[in-house]
């Protein structure tokens, strides 16, 4: 996984803690996590085409959830920056080499992609079990202050 999807969680949680109220402007998300202003705009965009966040352009413009934060779940934020396809992809090389599979062996698959399929799967269900909702909480339970410090920091920005 590529450091975009811990760069577009993030936006989301501080998302879901400032509310749907008002938009916040990629440059402020940005500061707030000290990271570059583009470079977050194109995860911003990536979960935007996804339907995660919505976009709105103008002076007053920026980033909200699209959905409740309860409704986001973090392999939906995986997805929308990293993309659906499976992390393993089988090459067959059993097919290769000195000692090659006999025909009969390409039948099923090799029990290689079928563990690491199965690895996958479990993954996925566990990311799509967690939401936005459940990680902003979990980080509020651990460190109280932190939702309010965003939240006042984020007002002091944005008016």
């Amino acid at each position: 996984m590529g450091q975009g999807v811990e760069w577009a969680l993030h936006a989301c949680v501080n998302l879901a803690w400032a509310g749907p109220e008002r938009p916040l402007p990629v440059a402020t998300l940005a500061e707030l996590n000290g990271l570059p202003t583009p470079y977050l705009n194109k995860q911003l965009q990536a979960l935007a085409r996804a339907g995660v966040v919505t976009s709105t352009p103008g002076a007053r413009g920026g980033f909200a959830l699209a959905r409740p934060p309860e409704e986001i779940t973090v392999l939906d934020v995986v997805q929308a920056i990293d993309g659906t396809e499976g992390a393993f992809r089988c090459t067959e090389i059993r097919q290769q080499g000195p000692l090659p599979a006999g025909r009969g062996a390409f039948r099923s698959p090799c029990q290689i992609a079928s563990v690491m399929g199965r690895a996958e799967a479990a993954w996925r269900a566990e990311l799509a079990a967690e939401t936005v909702a459940g990680l902003a909480g979990e980080v509020a339970a651990k460190v109280p202050q932190t939702p309010v410090q965003i939240r006042r920091w984020l007002a002091d920005r944005t008016g």
